[in-house]
């Protein structure tokens, strides 16, 4: 039954859709508009070749007006400057003087960062005492062991 309903209250608005193509002037849904024969179609227009080249000289006239328009007067150009030889020297010179300066305030900072004794002991403890005593300590090492006989291991009976 509740199809039969949903069927009729499809139909009718069918019906009113239709009423209200109609006074729009559209056609109904199963109806579709008649296509034209080709013999009634209208022509194509074709451009001659000669109307071609007058719109493609009129073209090149207008782009050629722009171009003019836009172009910048290049006789009034300065020329290009160049770096004298001793301007070169005087820009190398202040560039090493404060990189010297940049590595010496470094080189400040980092020994104000050190706490003091460790200060001393950098001072007081040069490479040359540190390889000093490597080579007493291998040479104490071979004495030692050309005193002590070499273990023997005991025999077990």
């Amino acid at each position: 039954m509740a199809l039969i309903g949903y069927e009729a209250e499809r139909q009718k608005i069918e019906a009113t859709m239709a009423g209200i193509r109609s006074q729009l002037g559209l056609h109904s849904k199963g109806a579709s508009a008649p296509a034209k024969a080709t013999s009634e179609a209208k022509p194509k227009h074709r451009m001659s070749a000669a109307g071609r080249a007058r719109i493609a000289e009129a073209q090149r006239k207008r782009w050629a007006a722009t171009k003019k328009a836009t172009e910048p007067a290049p006789a009034t150009s300065k020329p290009k400057r160049r770096l004298s030889a001793a301007g070169k020297a005087a820009i190398v010179a202040a560039l090493k003087k404060r990189w010297a300066a940049k590595r010496a305030a470094a080189k400040k900072a980092a020994n104000a960062q050190q706490p003091p004794a460790a200060k001393k002991a950098a001072k007081k403890a040069p490479v040359k005492a540190s390889r000093k005593a490597a080579t007493k300590g291998a040479a104490k090492r071979t004495q030692k062991a050309a005193a002590t006989p070499p273990a023997v291991p005991a025999a077990t009976e």
